[in-house]
Formats: structure tokens, C-alpha cells, sequence
């Protein structure tokens, strides 16, 4: 009995494992006009009026808001210059949806 078993569980977590999305895969991407300055202007005060606590950071050519989370990976935007606008991927990592990726929709 002990042999069919340790097998079958190999196989059912290895089916499942195949179910499982990326964890670095964005949960979503945009496509902008806006440039990433236009959209991380138009971002941040959305993420603070939900009580979100968003901290910014900036290269050349990139920008990124972090929230973090006491319980769960942290949400990240990502805003890239592009040749006419932005690329922005959004990494949400809630369960239920808090209103990070709406955020970044409404501001594309």
C-alpha cells in the first residue's frame, strides 16, 4: 500500500505544480501614451486615496511604485519609457483585488 501511495502523491503535486502561475509573471500590462513621469503622477494619488501607502522609486527610463504587504508578496507597478509612451506591468499578489491594478488601468 505504502508503494502506490508516495508515488501518487508525487504525480498529483507535480500536476498541480503545472497549474500554478509564474510568480514573476505581471498580472496585468498596459500599453500608454502617457510617459512613465504622466503615469506615475496620475497613479499615486489614486494608490493614496485607497489607504495604500505607495513608496516611488526612479532610474533613467524606468519608474516603480511599491505597496507593501504585512501578509502577502508586495504589489508592484512598473513603468517603462516606451517609443510613443509607456509599458507599465502590474504585479498584484492579493487574493482580493484591492484596487491596485484598477488604479493602473484608469491612469493608462
Amino acid at each position: 500500500m505504502r508503494r502506490l501511495f508516495f508515488p501518487a502523491v508525487l504525480m498529483s503535486g507535480s500536476l498541480l505544480a503545472g497549474c500554478a502561475p509564474a510568480p514573476n509573471e505581471p498580472t496585468l500590462t498596459l500599453i500608454t501614451q502617457k510617459s512613465p513621469e504622466q503615469f506615475t503622477a496620475c497613479v499615486m494619488p489614486k494608490l493614496q486615496d485607497r489607504a495604500l501607502s505607495p513608496s516611488l522609486s526612479q532610474t533613467q527610463r524606468h519608474y516603480r511604485i511599491v505597496v507593501s504587504s504585512s501578509v502577502a508578496a508586495d504589489n508592484v507597478i512598473e513603468a517603462y519609457k516606451a517609443s510613443s509612451g509607456g509599458k507599465v506591468f502590474v504585479y498584484e499578489r492579493n487574493l482580493l483585488s484591492s484596487g491596485f491594478g484598477r488604479a493602473a488601468k484608469d491612469c493608462a
